[in-house]
């Protein structure tokens, strides 16, 4: 007869789940509209057609062809504290999503117990031939199964999961933007490398200016006013040199701390190798919202927040549990485990809150702010990396035409300044007109490789807008973490 309860027993509270295994509060999901052009506007005539082209999705920055970058670049994934700190809330978020699928599973526990009791002789309605000293001897297994009738341990894994995911969009993010901060800090301090050349040549150019003018003087063709003109268009070079220095250390710096190193133990030796500024394939702007991994993150959390209102909402409904439990019990050791000491139970418990002043309604409301909160930064994030990708692509097609515009007038300033150096020696000219050409001359120089320098920082603003290499369906790895001495040796080879 005991037999026949407890299979009844199961077999009610199993096709009571199986009549509610379905049942759930949360909303349908659905990601927030969003309006999506059907093209890039600034992208234009100017921009070559590769639609071949594709962005490497391990290592975008391998596009411009600099084996320097590229070794540091796999330095801010292995040694970066920021990316480190990124990975941790990734695993911390895989360790929450565990936890609530653990909800769906039963618990099964064990309790043992041995103890001698003593009952007051005193006690009301106690038996005359029940002892005063006893034994108590218990062995039980139990197992709890929540039945989740209403969906809350299914909508708290899918909340879970959501975040999870989101979490893996957010280490990618921060990988993209700490290596996109690093080419950029690269780019800048290559293009104080060539400022630094462009400037020690003007340097011993006016120092030989300087020799010709006193040798003049010395003569009595030139002024001691040429001669003072002469002397502060060279000193005002070196000073200029000395404030690039100042500039590119500060940059060097920021590589260093990128790359987790401690600045006083990094250097990165000057070079003037010509850069490569490649041609970026935009693709489509609807593939924008599964390239970039910010905006993944962001739908994910509108995902986490939907699933959420269901876990609120049914927080109204009571909690039904499946309870099994048995054992053995007997006052004696031995014999202790036998069938006249077995006991049991089963059966279903039914929790339900009657009354909480509001709570469930406003946690439920909560959830559902939440929810249009993370809406609406969903669509900020789609709006933010149209405008970056329009700024970048505006600033590759005009910095273009820049630099073309610049390379005309550096070479006029150029001829403008033989010319009056020429005119200079045959005492044609006072060397007024000569410091007025070479100061010319050396600032196009310098406009001309500061836009050239601002063309490579654009073409990564425009790669890091389009996401990287990344797309949604590429699953989130912890970069392996090189040697640091062959790195070094390789940055040293370089060098």
């Amino acid at each position: 007869m005991g037999e026949f309860r407890l299979k009844r027993s199961l077999c009610c509270a199993l096709a009571v789940t199986a009549l509610f295994s379905a049942c759930s509060f949360a909303p349908t999901y659905q990601v927030p509209p969003t309006a999506i052009p059907t093209a890039f506007k600034e992208s234009g005539n100017w921009q070559l057609a590769r639609p071949a082209d594709q962005i490497p999705r391990a290592a975008w920055w391998s596009v411009y062809h600099d084996p320097v970058l590229d070794q540091l670049e796999v330095q801010v994934a292995a040694a970066n504290p920021d990316v480190a700190a990124a990975v941790a809330r990734h695993d911390e978020a895989t360790a929450f999503l565990a936890q609530a699928r653990a909800g769906l599973f039963p618990t099964i526990g064990a309790a043992a117990e041995v103890s001698t009791n003593r009952q007051s002789d005193k006690r009301p309605l106690r038996g005359a031939n029940e002892p005063s000293v006893y034994g108590a001897n218990t062995v039980d297994v139990g197992i709890s199964y929540d039945l989740d009738l209403w969906g809350k341990v299914r909508n708290e894994v899918s909340s879970g999961r959501a975040a999870m995911q989101a979490s893996a969009a957010d280490l990618a993010s921060v990988q993209l933007s700490l290596q996109a901060s690093l080419a950029d800090a690269y780019f800048n301090l290559r293009g104080l490398d060539e400022q630094q050349q462009i400037l020690a040549d003007t340097i011993s150019t006016y120092e030989r200016a300087l020799k010709l003018t006193m040798s003049r003087h010395a003569g009595g063709i030139a002024s001691d006013l040429d001669v003072s003109r002469a002397q502060t268009q060279l000193a005002s070079a070196r000073a200029a040199a000395e404030d690039v220095r100042a500039r590119r250390a500060l940059f060097e710096h920021a590589i260093a701390s990128l790359t987790g190193v401690p600045a006083s133990q990094f250097s990165l030796a000057p070079s003037t190798g010509e850069t490569y500024l490649p041609s970026i394939p935009t693709g489509v702007p609807a593939a924008l919202l599964q390239r970039r991994p910010d905006i993944a993150a962001a739908e994910r959390r509108v995902a986490e927040a939907n699933a959420q209102i269901g876990v609120a909402r049914a927080a109204f409904f009571p909690d039904v549990s499946l309870g099994l439990d048995g054992g053995f019990q007997s006052t004696e050791l031995s014999p202790w485990i036998m069938a006249p000491n077995e006991i049991w139970s089963v059966g279903p418990s039914i929790v339900m809150t009657l009354f909480d002043g509001g709570r469930r309604e406003a946690i439920t409301q909560q959830a559902r702010a939440k929810l249009a909160e993370n809406g609406a930064k969903y669509k900020a994030a789609v709006l933010l990396a149209f405008q970056q990708v329009e700024d970048n692509l505006a600033q590759l097609h005009h910095l273009g035409d820049e630099a073309t515009q610049e390379d005309e007038a550096l070479t006029d300033a150029q001829r403008t300044l033989d010319l009056s150096m020429s005119r200079y020696r045959d005492g044609v000219v006072s060397y007024l007109d000569v410091v007025t050409a070479q100061t010319t001359e050396l600032n196009t120089q310098i406009q001309a490789l500061d836009v050239n320098t601002r063309r490579l920082l654009a073409s990564v603003g425009l790669i890091e807008a389009l996401g990287g290499g990344w797309d949604s369906g590429q699953p989130t790895a912890h970069a392996p973490v090189p040697a640091r001495p062959a790195v070094e040796s390789q940055l040293a080879d370089a060098k």
